[in-house]
């Protein structure tokens, strides 16, 4: 969805409106606005607004914030301080904010003319939380290079799989058999501990009519491979993707991949692989099941 850059302006204009929200929806006849800022976001919030900032929640009126995310800290606040209004500057963002979309606040941008420093606030934050010096030497350019990092491992939002699709049908009309490519390499991140799982797909599928370059079907799997993800929607992705945009008389997917979150945490289970498989049109026929599987296990 892009990133968007505020003003100071746009938050005093968001903070103006979120203001007139609070007392269009209170009861309350008092003119005192007793605020809590949520650290670390909802602090500059509330000396936008606050006539009275409080460095605790439980007696504050309104209790607010930049941004709402997961909805998590909102559910916490809203369940412990029932008696508060809880409200997130974003949400009154003239124009209005687009789902998804990257917002980066005037306390989370660098100096005049650089590049916000948000995403590499993140892993400062990070650093210092599992108990390191993010001004050590070895760990000053760590931020930049991890924001680098994470941007390329999940550059699959970015990308449309329609596009990869180009077919041919020269060649493709009395093919007849199965198109298969083997032991197709990706690289993902688990959503569950943002932990790499990685490993090889084959990919198969049987043409009507149509064909598609071959180095296609390893491009589907890297955008979708480029996303948090779980294996076993990875797997359903790709063959509904190859389903749909290429209308075979069916698709077969297999991945067989390691997962990092399962052998260097908790129980450290090693040397093990979790195979996941997905099957499309002719390919649920006993006959063309086994061929698939007989040959993807070669």
């Amino acid at each position: 969805m892009g990133k968007r850059i505020l003003t100071h302006a746009d938050c005093v204009l968001a903070a103006r409106r979120l203001k007139e929200s609070y007392w269009r929806r209170t009861s309350s006849t008092s003119s005192v606005l007793r605020v809590y800022g949520v650290p670390r976001g909802g602090i500059p919030v509330a000396y936008l607004i606050a006539d009275s900032i409080l460095e605790e929640p439980k007696h504050a009126t309104l209790i607010v914030d930049d941004i709402t995310d997961s909805g998590r800290t909102r559910s916490r606040y809203e369940k412990n301080f029932p008696d508060a209004v809880f409200l997130s500057l974003a949400d009154y963002l003239e124009p209005e904010r687009v789902p998804g979309q990257w917002i980066v606040f005037p306390w989370e941008q660098g100096e005049q003319g650089q590049e916000d420093t948000s995403a590499d606030d993140i892993v400062v934050r990070l650093l210092q939380y599992i108990g390191e010096d993010p001004k050590r030497e070895g760990l000053r350019e760590t931020p930049a290079r991890m924001a680098k990092a994470w941007k390329e491992w999940t550059s699959g939002y970015d990308k449309d799989v329609s596009t990869v699709f180009k077919s041919f049908l020269d060649g493709g009309e009395k093919y007849d058999e199965m198109v298969v490519v083997k032991d197709l390499p990706f690289y993902s991140h688990c959503e569950h501990h943002l932990a790499p799982f990685f490993g090889t797909a084959t990919i198969a599928y049987l043409p009507d009519q149509r064909v598609v370059g071959l180095s296609k079907l390893g491009r589907v799997l890297n955008v979708y491979a480029k996303r948090l993800q779980v294996q076993e929607r990875l797997t359903v992705q790709v063959a509904d993707a190859i389903q749909e945009h290429l209308k075979p008389q069916g698709v077969g997917v297999l991945i067989k991949a390691r997962h990092l979150c399962m052998e260097s945490r908790g129980l450290a289970t090693q040397g093990h692989h979790t195979i996941t498989s997905a099957l499309r049109g002719i390919f649920l026929e006993s006959n063309v099941r086994q061929e698939f599987f007989t040959i993807a296990h070669q």
